[in-house]
């Protein structure tokens, strides 16, 4: 393991050390060693023990450009990072910069403990543009104009489909309410055991993940911006109805995410799931849990099929009243010191970790689990040759289709820069699951149900 992780360090100092720091950046005095040692912590959600070893090779490199930097990185649970920023913040003893969701980010832009002019200048000096607009649009702070979060990563969910079949059915691509209805009813052939769509419909994650974007392509939400509770509103109304009709298109039962066994064996033509998907997809070893009888007893199991990857396109967003898409963000923020030069110098490495070859091999450690929030680098050349050999499989164009849907990502959990934390209690409960689950398998109203669902929430809030 040590002289693993010893190659790749040697292998990433190679290729980072003839790279600027950055387009027009120049590193301070400090960095190279005029006025002393700056050391900052670096908490990180990444805690798994690959992931952290390829960050400290980042580090590494970097430190050894810089030696007059020393970064202490820091593991931390997601699950924790809340807790423990809030004792730091009461102690004096916060981290120069720390890495996870976005949702994560607002919060405690609102608790005001985020140095959002450090944050806001980075994008400026990376290039605002460059950015896709969903991302920042979920880190943008509720007076507007500034960021609690720099976008680093993240993942995308869609509608993957059999771009095959639909050509030769004369098809358009599942994007719009209308087309996604039409396809789902004119592939759905239950006596051939073929089924037009997969939409999660298990009182579980996976159903909720897979209804937000046809909440919010209607303009639906749990809540406003000031927190008000306006989920049983027309159009939550109109989106569980059309939910509930293309769960009709579904395979029999309640089902959630393994149902994209049928799919890989030929027996669907839609289904949701985010980019973790990719290797499935596209590398036979990967696919074989989805290839086998265990799972569904009507599923006789199949081999690999290897043109299956270029006959699957994938949809990234729903477009009904609005377009929208569903997916994570992990993003960089920098909080409040009282030495300034701690937070300039947490902001010039992460200026870094944006330069080309830093960058993708942060990616890699998870390709399709760790998309790029930068245009332009889905189509890059060492981008595309993943370690995995995943991306090669795709294309730069169809890279690119999948990964311009952050351009569209919503969540109901941020609404006009403003973090609603009720919302996440309510997923936490799986209310909106179990309403899905109550009308598509136990033949509730959607009216009943959807009363019953904003019981549980008012419950949930008091």
């Amino acid at each position: 393991m040590k002289k693993s992780v010893f190659s790749l360090l040697l292998i990433v100092f190679t290729l980072l050390l003839p790279v600027s720091i950055a387009a027009g950046g120049q590193q301070s005095a400090s960095d190279k060693g005029d006025q002393g040692v700056v050391e900052f912590d670096f908490w990180t959600t990444q805690t798994q023990s690959d992931r952290l070893a390829t960050i400290q090779v980042l580090i590494d490199t970097y430190t050894t450009l810089y030696p007059n930097v020393k970064i202490n990185l820091v593991p931390v649970d997601e699950n924790d990072m809340v807790s423990n920023v809030q004792t730091a913040s009461m102690s004096g003893s916060l981290p120069a910069m720390i890495e996870g969701s976005a949702d994560m980010h607002v919060s405690f832009g609102a608790e005001g403990v985020v140095d959002t002019a450090a944050t806001t200048a980075l994008i400026e000096k990376v290039g605002k543009s460059d950015f896709y607009a969903g991302p920042l649009k979920m880190l943008e702070s509720s007076q507007g104009g500034s960021y609690y979060g720099v976008p680093y990563h993240g993942w995308i969910q869609g509608i993957w489909y059999r771009a095959d079949w639909f050509e030769e059915a004369g098809l358009e691509p599942p994007v719009t309410w209308e087309n996604i209805l039409k396809a789902a009813e004119h592939f759905y052939k239950p006596a051939e055991n073929q089924y037009g769509i997969l939409v999660g419909t298990k009182a579980e994650t996976y159903a909720e993940q897979c209804f937000t974007p046809f909440a919010m392509s209607n303009n639906a939400g749990l809540f406003d911006k000031d927190g008000n509770l306006v989920f049983n509103s027309p159009e939550m109304k109109e989106a569980v109805e059309f939910y509930a009709r293309l769960a009709e298109y579904n395979p029999p039962g309640p089902q959630t995410w393994r149902a994209r066994d049928y799919y890989l064996q030929g027996k669907m033509a839609m289904f949701f799931y985010s980019t973790y998907i990719m290797d499935d997809l596209a590398l036979a070893e990967v696919a074989q849990g989805s290839l086998t009888s265990e799972n569904f007893e009507n599923l006789k199991g199949a081999s690999f099929d290897p043109d299956l990857v270029k006959n699957t396109r994938m949809a990234p967003i729903v477009s009904h009243k609005s377009d929208a898409g569903y997916g994570t963000v992990v993003a960089f923020s920098f909080l409040n010191q009282e030495d300034k030069r701690v937070t300039e110098a947490a902001s010039r490495f992460v200026e870094y970790l944006f330069t080309q070859n830093a960058y993708i091999t942060w990616l890699h450690m998870a390709p399709g689990g760790m998309n790029p929030m930068l245009k332009g680098i889905a189509e890059n050349a060492r981008f595309q040759n993943d370690p995995n050999g995943i991306f090669k499989n795709y294309g730069p164009e169809k890279m690119a289709e999948i990964i311009d849907g952050l351009n569209n990502i919503e969540s109901f959990g941020i609404v006009e820069g403003n973090v609603i934390e009720a919302a996440s209690s309510i997923t936490a409960q799986q209310i909106i699951p179990k309403m899905i689950y109550s009308i598509t398998q136990e033949g509730v109203s959607v009216d009943n149900a959807m009363n019953e669902a904003e019981m549980e929430m008012k419950k949930l809030l008091q």
